[in-house]
């Protein structure tokens, strides 16, 4: 008898002690890693609607697109959103990242800026291109270039261009090849430069009256939600896609960038 009481008590304290470790573990939030503007701003709301559903999150920002993936990859953050898929493939390529996409979220068309010319055809022979340095940014801004008629890239160049890719070039453009984070502060310097909204916004720069160019907002280059791969079946990973394509998220984007940002979901 009290053999069998002394085992029905240390089952109790057992699942007791196993239901608190699991109330503990709900109530640790999750890190969220974002670049600072647009994505944080929004990732805002998606954890006003997150927390409705019982989800609490805690946003990490960040000042560059390579140390988000490395604090997600080293268990720093539970996912990351503020990379579109190129770009998501080329470092889990180069980096040997297990990540899983989980979701879309928004595009930003990319935009060409300028403080020395009012529109590309007043480009100058010898004109300096200033373009982002990682291959899926760089090459999406010659593909923009192509497509106003500026330049022309091996038929088989993809979305990976570079700019060893160019075959024809007319003008002579010189391309300045920077870190994205930076372009902003090339455009005293620099004849044009070709910047991510997410990067402009803060920047000062309304891509819808100061770019002088913009990339068609139908592009493979729409934003993810990405995690590491044994993450992706997690109960809070659909709640969190859940909140961020909810009606008032969507809303708050179409209010708040008015066209600089659009939703992909």
């Amino acid at each position: 008898m009290f053999k069998r009481q002394f085992i029905r008590t240390t089952l109790v304290l057992a699942l007791s002690l196993a239901a608190s470790a699991v109330v503990h573990a709900q109530d640790k939030p999750l890190k969220i890693g974002v670049t600072a503007g647009p994505h944080a701003q929004i990732f805002e709301q998606v954890k006003k609607i997150a927390e409705k559903d019982g989800l609490k999150i805690q946003i990490v920002e960040f000042s560059d697109y390579v140390q988000p993936n490395a604090a997600l990859s080293a268990g720093d953050l539970d996912a990351n959103s503020y990379q579109h898929k190129p770009y998501l493939d080329q470092q889990i390529k180069d980096r040997g990242y297990r990540f899983a996409a989980v979701g879309y979220t928004v595009n930003f068309p990319i935009g060409l800026y300028s403080k020395k010319v009012r529109s590309l055809a007043e480009l100058k022979e010898g004109a300096r291109v200033g373009i982002p340095n990682d291959p899926t940014n760089g090459g999406r801004v010659l593909l923009v270039l192509q497509d106003k008629g500026l330049i022309k890239l091996k038929p088989d160049a993809g979305l990976k261009a570079t700019p060893l890719d160019v075959i024809d070039n007319p003008k002579k453009l010189k391309f300045v090849e920077v870190d994205a984070a930076q372009l902003p502060r090339t455009l005293d310097d620099l004849d044009v430069s070709a910047i991510n909204t997410n990067y402009a916004l803060p920047a000062g720069l309304n891509p819808g009256k100061d770019a002088i160019a913009q990339e068609n907002a139908k592009s493979p280059y729409v934003n993810l939600i990405a995690l590491r791969e044994q993450d992706k079946d997690k109960p809070w990973v659909g709640k969190l896609v859940k909140a961020y394509h909810s009606e008032d998220v969507r809303k708050f984007i179409q209010a708040e960038f008015k066209g600089a940002v659009v939703p992909g979901f």
